[in-house]
C-alpha cells in the first residue's frame, strides 16, 4: 500500500511540475548485493534551443566505465590511477536492454553504449514546444573504487548514472563526457525519484525526502544517493530560527560528533553572515569528505612516529568549514564546473581565508609540529622560516610553488584542463586570495553586502560569470575592474619597491609595476614598536616607476602587498628598511638547510653535505646555495668539501639562469656554469668545468610528456701516473655534446627517446637510445630498451671514449660512479644502464659501433627476469654477437636493484667460482628524481 500510494504521488506531483519545466521521474528497484538496477524513467523537456530539432541528446554517463576507451580512462591515468584499466568486465558499468517510448509511440529498442544518446524524433519538436520520453533499462553500476561513485558490496552511491537531457544543450554543442571533475549534467531539473530498496535498508540524499524512499525537488547540482544497510548520522542545526538538515554518508566518530555539534552552528551562521544563504539540507558524502578537506592538517607520520599539527577539534572545524562553504557555494548557483569553477570556487576559498582570519589569525602553517617535533630535546623546525608563517599565508605560497616552475596556469581555462595542483592552487587559492585582495581594498562589509545581494537575485539560477565580475568592478568603485582580463592569463604580475626618501614627515616610495593592468596595492609601514599603518594607491596603465606619498614619518619597515596578499611573481622587492646599514636595501640572512624562503631577506642556505666515493672516501663539505624550496631564476651552488681519503679540499660549484615567459613555445631556457675538483683514483684528481644550455619545451600541464633539448662544452684537466702518460692516456680534453630528450612517463605505457651527438678534436659519435615500459597487469611491468652508437670519425689514442659494453666509461665523470676507476671490489660491480647495458661481463668495449636490445619482465613481488642481446664492432676485428640473462631484484624499484646474472655468451654463469663478483647493482642517488617521481599525477 505504501508504494502504491508512492507511486500515485509521484505521478500527481511529476504531471504538475512538468508542464511548468524539464522534469525527471525516476522509479528505481534495487536489490541487496547486486549491481544491478531495475530502472524506468519519465523525462519531460522543453526546447528553449530556438531551432526546430530532429532528435532528443540524452546523457549516458554510465557508458564512461565501458571500456579502456574512454575520457574518464584517459584521465585517470593522467592522474596514476589505473584501477579502471584493470578492472575485470563485471567490475565495468554499463545500460542493457534499453528501450524508449516518445509521446504516444510504440516503445522502441535502442543500443546504449555511448555517453551520448541521440533519439529520433517522428516529427521537429518546434521551439518552446515540449516532449515526454518514458525509458526502461537494466543499470550495472561500476565498482565504486575508481570514482567513488557505484557499488562497493554493502552500499549504493547514486550519481551521475540515471539518463538526463543535456542541461547544456542550448550552450554546448560540443560532446560532453564524464570524467569524474564534479560535472552538472543537468541544472533546474525537477526531479521525483521512487527508490525501491530491501527491507531494512536506508536511502540518505541530497534531495529532499517527502516520504520513505521517495524524493523530490530541484537542485543546482545533481541528485546523490547513497543506499547502505547503515542509518547514518543526521544533525539538524537551528539558524536563524530555521533547521538546516545535514545528511552524513560515513560513520562519525564519537569525539567528531561531540566537535560537529559545537561547530556546525557556527560555521553556519558565518557563512550564512557573509552570503546571506544557506540551503535546506546538506548531504556530505565520504567522495565530498575526501575531496575537500582542508588539506595541510593531517599528522606527519615516519615509521612508528607520529606528530601533531593540529589538534582533533581544530582538524574537525577546519575540515568541515571548506565542505560546508563548497557546498553552500554550490547550491547557490546553477553553474557549469567546467566554466565557472574558479568563481565557485574562489568565493568557497574567501570564505575559508575570512573564517581563518577570525577563529585562527595567529596559528602557524605547521601548527603545532615546531613544538612537538624534537630531537634529543632540541626543536629544530623552530630554525625554519616556514614555522614562522601564518595559516593564512598557505593561499599565496601555493601558487607561489607553482609559478616559480612556470607551471601555473591561467584560472579561466577549463577546469578539466587543470593539473591536480592547478586545481588547488589556481581555482582555489590564487582566485580566493584575489577575492580577499579586493575585499581588503574595498572593505570586507562592502565586499560581502555585494555577495549577499548577487546570491539573492540569483539564487538558483545559472551563474553569469562576466556579468558577476562587471558587478564587482561597479561596487568596488572600479577597483576590480582588472579581473576580466587579468584571469584569462598566466599571472606575471610584480609590483618593485625600488626605493623611497624621506621628505619632512612623509616617506615618498617610488614603485614600479610591469603590466597595464590598473591594479590598486597596498603600501604598509612598520614601526620599531610593531605598529602598523596601511595605505591603498590605485594605479594607471603606465609600467614607469611612479613616486606614492606616504604619512608616516617613524616608519622603520616599508612593505608592497605584505604576507603574500595579491599573488605577484616575486615578493624579493617587496621590502625597504628606512634605518640602519640596510637602509632602501634587504639585509642578509644566513640559514641553516633549504626553507620557504623570506623575500624580506637575501637568504644564503648553508646545508651541511655528507658524499662517498673510493678515492675521496668521506666527503665532509658545506653547501652555499641561494635556492630554496621554490625555484629561482638565478641560482647559484657552491659545495667545499674535505676529502678524509687525501686530505684535501675537494668540491664543486656551480651558477644558472633560467628564463621562463609565461607563455612562449618553451617553459624554460636555462644557461649556466660550473666546475668541479675530485679524485677520480688513487692520489690522482680531475677538474672539470663546464658551460650549457638547455631547453625545456612548454608542456600540458596534465600530460607527462616532456621535451628537451641541449647544448653544452666541457673542459676536463686530469692527474696522470708516468705509466698512464707512457699510454696516451688523455690529460686534457674538451668535448662538446648537443642532445635532444623525448619523455612520456604516463602509466600503462611509458616511453623514453633521445639522441646525441659528441664530438672533440680526436672523434665525432652519434648514438640513439629507445625505452618503453608496458605495466601489462597490476603492478606488473615489462620493459624494452634499444641502444644504438656508431664513430663517423675516431683518431682517439686509446679506449677511453668508446662505447661500453658491460661498464661504461665515465669520462665526462657524470654517472656517479663510487669506483671511477674500480677494477675489482664491490665498487667494481656498480653498472650504470647506459650504452651496451650487459650486466655480465662480455667485453670491455666498442670504438666503430655497437647496438643493443634489453628487456627487463616482472615475474614475482620483487623479482624481475632480465635478457641483454645485440652486436658490437671495433677496428680491424668482426662484428661479434653477444648475449645474456638472469634475474633482478628490485630493491628500491629504479634507484636500487641488483642483477644476478644466470645465462650468456659466457655460458652458465653461477657455475663459475668468481661468481659473487659478477653480481652488479645500480644505485641512482638522484633525489630530484625520487621528488618527481612522487609528484607525478599532480603537474
Amino acid at each position: 500500500m505504501k508504494r502504491l500510494l508512492c507511486g500515485i504521488l509521484s505521478v500527481i506531483m511529476w504531471i504538475a511540475v512538468s508542464g511548468q519545466q524539464d522534469s525527471v521521474y525516476v522509479n528505481a528497484r534495487i536489490s541487496a548485493h547486486s549491481n544491478q538496477i531495475e530502472v524506468h524513467q519519465e523525462i519531460v523537456w522543453h526546447n528553449t534551443t530556438g531551432t526546430p530539432l530532429n532528435k532528443i541528446k540524452l546523457l549516458n554517463w554510465t557508458a564512461a566505465y565501458k571500456n579502456r576507451n574512454t575520457p574518464l580512462l584517459k584521465r585517470k591515468l593522467e592522474d596514476r590511477k589505473s584501477d579502471l584499466y584493470f578492472a575485470k568486465p563485471d567490475e565495468l558499468g554499463s545500460i542493457e536492454n534499453f528501450s524508449f517510448r516518445i509521446g504516444s509511440s510504440a516503445p522502441e529498442k535502442f543500443l546504449a553504449e555511448s555517453e551520448m544518446l541521440y533519439l529520433p524524433l517522428t516529427q521537429n519538436l518546434q521551439p518552446g514546444e515540449k516532449v515526454r520520453i518514458e525509458l526502461d533499462y537494466q543499470l550495472n553500476l561500476p565498482k565504486s573504487n575508481f570514482t567513488g561513485y557505484g557499488f562497493d558490496g554493502k552500499q549504493f552511491l547514486l550519481k551521475y548514472f540515471f539518463i538526463v537531457p543535456d542541461g547544456l544543450e542550448t550552450e554546448n554543442q560540443n560532446p560532453r563526457h564524464y570524467i569524474d571533475i564534479g560535472e552538472n549534467q543537468t541544472r533546474g531539473i525537477y526531479w521525483t525519484v521512487n527508490l525501491d530498496i530491501p527491507a531494512n535498508w536506508n536511502v540518505t540524499s541530497n534531495l529532499d525526502e517527502n516520504l520513505p524512499n521517495y524524493f523530490q525537488g530541484k537542485l543546482t547540482n545533481d541528485p546523490e544517493f547513497l543506499i547502505s544497510q547503515n542509518k547514518f548520522h543526521r544533525m539538524e542545526i537551528p539558524v536563524d530560527g530555521e533547521n538546516i538538515k545535514i545528511d552524513f554518508g560515513y560513520e562519525l566518530t564519537r569525539e567528531e560528533s561531540e566537535n560537529l555539534e559545537f561547530y556546525l552552528p557556527l560555521q553556519l551562521n558565518f557563512i550564512k553572515t557573509k552570503t546571506g544563504f544557506l540551503p535546506k539540507k546538506i548531504f556530505i558524502s565520504e567522495k565530498l569528505k575526501n575531496a575537500e578537506n582542508f588539506t595541510g592538517t593531517d599528522d606527519v607520520r615516519f615509521w612508528k612516529f607520529k606528530w601533531e599539527l593540529f589538534t582533533e577539534s581544530q582538524k574537525t572545524d577546519l575540515n568541515y568549514f571548506s565542505i560546508l562553504a563548497k557546498d553552500v557555494v554550490e547550491q547557490s548557483f546553477t553553474f557549469e564546473k567546467n566554466k565557472d569553477h574558479w568563481l565557485i570556487n574562489g568565493l568557497k576559498t574567501y570564505l575559508e581565508i575570512q573564517y581563518i582570519d577570525r577563529y585562527y589569525k595567529d596559528e602557524k602553517l605547521l601548527g603545532k609540529l615546531p613544538e612537538n617535533f624534537d630531537i634529543f630535546g632540541l626543536k629544530p623546525l623552530k630554525l625554519f622560516h616556514a614555522a614562522d608563517l601564518k595559516l593564512s599565508e598557505r593561499y599565496g605560497l601555493a601558487y607561489q610553488y607553482i609559478m616559480t616552475q612556470n607551471m601555473d596556469q591561467k584560472i579561466s581555462e577549463p577546469f578539466d584542463k587543470l593539473s591536480n595542483f592547478n586545481a588547488t592552487a589556481i581555482s582555489h587559492f590564487e582566485m580566493g586570495n584575489i577575492f580577499f585582495f579586493i575585499a581588503e581594498k574595498m572593505e570586507h562589509e562592502k565586499f560581502e553586502d555585494f555577495v549577499r545581494s548577487y546570491v539573492e537575485k540569483n539564487n538558483g539560477k545559472p551563474i553569469d560569470s562576466k556579468d558577476f565580475l562587471d558587478q564587482l568592478t561597479l561596487a568596488s568603485s572600479y577597483s576590480s575592474e582588472f579581473l576580466e582580463k587579468f584571469i584569462q592569463q598566466k599571472n606575471r604580475t610584480n609590483f618593485d619597491l625600488k626605493r623611497y626618501k624621506k621628505n619632512g614627515d612623509q616617506f615618498q616610495v617610488k614603485i614600479r609595476k610591469n603590466t597595464v593592468q590598473q591594479i590598486p596595492f597596498k603600501v604598509e609601514t612598520q614601526s620599531k614598536n610593531g605598529k602598523k599603518h596601511e595605505f591603498w594607491f590605485d594605479t594607471d596603465d603606465s609600467t614607469e616607476p611612479k613616486t606614492y606619498n606616504i604619512p608616516q614619518s617613524d616608519a622603520e619597515k616599508i612593505v608592497v602587498n605584505n604576507e603574500y596578499i595579491f599573488p605577484e611573481n616575486n615578493f624579493r622587492d617587496n621590502y625597504r628598511y628606512t634605518r640602519g646599514l640596510f637602509a632602501n636595501t634587504k639585509k642578509i640572512k644566513f640559514k641553516l638547510f633549504k626553507d620557504i624562503p623570506n623575500p624580506e631577506f637575501n637568504e644564503i642556505y648553508l646545508n651541511p653535505r655528507v658524499n662517498f666515493n673510493a678515492y675521496d672516501k668521506i666527503l665532509m663539505g658545506l653547501n652555499f646555495r641561494n635556492s630554496s624550496l621554490f625555484e629561482r631564476k638565478f641560482n647559484y651552488s657552491f659545495t667545499p668539501y674535505f676529502s678524509t681519503g687525501t686530505g684535501k679540499l675537494t668540491g664543486s660549484g656551480g651558477l644558472s639562469y633560467s628564463f621562463q615567459p609565461a607563455e612562449s613555445f618553451f617553459r624554460s631556457l636555462d644557461l649556466g656554469l660550473s666546475g668541479s675538483y675530485f679524485h677520480y683514483d688513487y692520489s690522482l684528481s680531475y677538474r672539470k668545468f663546464s658551460a650549457f644550455a638547455g631547453m625545456s619545451f612548454a608542456k600540458n600541464p596534465r600530460s607527462d610528456i616532456g621535451r628537451n633539448l641541449g647544448i653544452s662544452y666541457n673542459y676536463f684537466d686530469k692527474d696522470l701516473t708516468p705509466k698512464m702518460i707512457a699510454e696516451n692516456e688523455y690529460s686534457r680534453y674538451n668535448l662538446w655534446n648537443i642532445g635532444y630528450g623525448y619523455s612520456d612517463r604516463r602509466l600503462i605505457h611509458e616511453k623514453y627517446f633521445s639522441t646525441n651527438f659528441q664530438f672533440m678534436e680526436d672523434f665525432q659519435k652519434i648514438s640513439a637510445e629507445a625505452f618503453y615500459r608496458w605495466e601489462f597487469a597490476k603492478d606488473k611491468k615489462i620493459s624494452f630498451r634499444w641502444f644504438g652508437g656508431y664513430f663517423l670519425t675516431n683518431y682517439t689514442k686509446n679506449n677511453l671514449f668508446d662505447y661500453g659494453i658491460s661498464r661504461v666509461s665515465n669520462y665526462a665523470f657524470s654517472y656517479g660512479l663510487l669506483g671511477q676507476s674500480a677494477t675489482s671490489g664491490i665498487l667494481s660491480q656498480q653498472m650504470v644502464i647506459a650504452e651496451g647495458g650487459f650486466k655480465s661481463y662480455l667485453g670491455n668495449s666498442a670504438n666503430q659501433w655497437i647496438t643493443s636490445f634489453n628487456v627487463d619482465s616482472h615475474v614475482w613481488r620483487w623479482f624481475n627476469v632480465y635478457a641483454d642481446a645485440g652486436m658490437y664492432k671495433s677496428k680491424s676485428m668482426d662484428a661479434k654477437f653477444i648475449w645474456d640473462s638472469g634475474v633482478k631484484v628490485k630493491v628500491i624499484p629504479d634507484f636500487l636493484e641488483v642483477y644476478f646474472p644466470v645465462q650468456s655468451s659466457l655460458g652458465f654463469e653461477p657455475s663459475f667460482k668468481d661468481y659473487q663478483k659478477r653480481i652488479r647493482f645500480t644505485l641512482v642517488m638522484n633525489f630530484s628524481a625520487i621528488t618527481n617521481y612522487f609528484r607525478r599525477g599532480w603537474f
